[in-house]
């Protein structure tokens, strides 16, 4: 009682903790690895169905919403957005748990969508309800708490399916379980009082005006204070606008935050590609009807790599305005390689491999661009730049659905996308090692060229002392012939004297 008490007094624990509770539990999705096999399997729908016509309409609905969702979610401060996030959660899993139709499953396609979208809310809502100071620690608790929820709902999917052999419906049903615990949770949540730009409390008509009208206050009274609260509204939103084309500048002013930028948008299309059909690609190799799957343990072991990936950057030290671009297209490369080898071989094993050094890879060179931009930036602009990256790379994956595996276009077979995906990164990894390579050798190139500077600077003092040196030897060695002579000659005329 005394902890829960101390929690609800802290400016920042509380949230923190329940945040990070949600976190877990609507990260807890133990059917998740298995919607393919589920898909193709009990619910009788066919590959090329899955491929071309369903997991597009969520790449369309997904880049419809995340521009609105965006600026809805700071306007409305956060808990509203998570909530409805919860929300859509049960309803995703109501839908694959009862409905059997093809409607219905192109319906949950939007409605997923709508989950994803909500995420930003879950990463900025921390922001408003805790001091900046505590923003590092609770930034930690609140991914953590995510990952952990991740890795472990697909270990325990994993296990309901391979020990307990649990049917695909049972395991849904499950997790729609767990997602009714995250929606009671986010109900719980602390509501903001601002957001990140738009900073002031909605203005709304208070209780003290209408109880004047109800005791006998005009109604023109009325009028007047909500005709001025409106005209208080324009003002407010204008200058939040304001406000949101400034951050934007600033965060686009700088070459290298453009470059970084642009690695996160186009490699992120990609990496959204690859997660969203590899579980097609694995059952292409291995069909789930006629053999085990263990999706849930390779994306335990992804998420657990990835998340060492990302870890490790916070111990390298390296000069990343130097090597940052080339580490971006070396393992840009190794990125490629492993997508060329999941649509390329026929063992299931190494699919898994080359997926887990994929994601890997990914996590580990999107932390550093992550850090690379927000270091440099206010929390203002980092959270206005991972909306425009977010919706860029949305916009490339949308472009890539259109023309690769939408059956109205190429409508390609998984394994032909998987290699498209291959040659994508390619021409990502190219691009960054040549920008590289020009930056690691112009870096090198102006240091000798700084160091022989330096060092002819020095070797004209050494000059400089040098000679100084050799006048005042020259001028002590004139002195002293000069004052033997004077002795000489004083000699001689004494002697001369005498």
């Amino acid at each position: 009682m005394n902890l829960w008490r101390k929690m609800r007094r802290s400016d920042w624990v509380f949230p923190t903790v329940l945040l990070s509770l949600y976190g877990f539990f609507a990260n807890c999705r133990p059917a998740e690895p298995f919607l393919t096999p589920y898909l193709v399997g009990p619910k009788n729908i066919s590959e090329e169905v899955v491929t071309n016509y369903l997991f597009p309409i969520w790449t369309y609905s997904y880049l419809s919403l995340l521009c609105p969702v965006f600026l809805l979610t700071d306007l409305l401060r956060y808990k509203p957005l998570i909530v409805a996030q919860g929300l859509f959660l049960v309803t995703n899993y109501i839908i694959l748990s009862f409905a059997n139709s093809l409607p219905a499953l192109t319906y949950l396609q939007f409605n997923f969508a709508v989950v994803t979208s909500t995420e930003v809310a879950y990463f900025s809502y921390i922001y408003s309800v805790i001091p900046p100071e505590r923003y590092q620690r609770a930034t930690g608790y609140v991914r953590s708490a995510m990952l952990a929820g991740y890795t472990f709902g697909a270990i325990l999917g994993q296990m309901l399916i391979s020990l307990a052999n649990t049917s695909y419906f049972h395991v849904n049903t499950v997790t729609l379980s767990l997602m009714i615990v995250a929606l009671c949770i986010s109900l719980s949540l602390p509501m903001p009082q601002h957001g990140v730009f738009f900073k002031k409390k909605q203005v709304e008509v208070s209780m003290d005006t209408m109880n004047e009208v109800a005791d006998g206050g005009s109604s023109r009274d009325l009028e007047k204070e909500v005709t001025g609260r409106s005209v208080k509204i324009c003002e407010y939103i204008k200058t939040s606008g304001k406000q949101m084309w400034e951050s934007l500048k600033e965060s686009y002013s700088s070459r290298r935050l453009v470059q970084w930028s642009l690695w996160w948008a186009l490699a992120t299309a990609g990496y959204g590609q690859v997660f969203n059909y590899v579980q097609l690609m694995w059952d292409h190799i291995e069909p789930s009807s006629t053999s085990s799957v263990y999706n849930g343990g390779v994306e335990a072991v992804c998420a657990l790599v990835g998340a060492a990936a990302a870890f490790s950057v916070g111990y390298i030290q390296v000069q990343w305005g130097v090597w940052g671009e080339l580490s971006l297209g070396v393992f840009s490369a190794v990125g490629a390689g492993c997508v060329f080898l999941m649509g390329l071989t026929n063992s299931i094993w190494l699919s898994y491999a080359g997926y887990a050094i994929f994601k890997a890879s990914y996590m580990f060179l999107i932390t550093i661009t992550m850090f690379q931009i927000a270091v440099n930036l206010s929390m203002e602009c980092y959270a206005l730049t991972f909306g425009i990256n977010s919706f860029v790379a949305l916009t490339l994956q949308t472009i890539l659905t259109a023309i690769v595996v939408d059956n109205t276009a190429l409508g390609l077979d998984i394994a032909t996308q998987f290699l498209v995906y291959g040659g994508y990164y390619s021409i990502i990894s190219v691009l960054f090692l040549i920008q590289g390579l020009y930056t690691v050798c112009k870096h090198f190139c102006t240091s000798t060229v700084t160091n022989t500077e330096a060092l002819t600077v020095i070797m004209e003092d050494q000059r400089k002392s040098d000679t100084s040196g050799k006048q005042e030897t020259q001028s002590s060695s004139s002195s002293s012939s000069l004052q033997n002579k004077e002795q000489s000659a004083l000699q001689a005329y004494t002697e001369t004297a005498l």
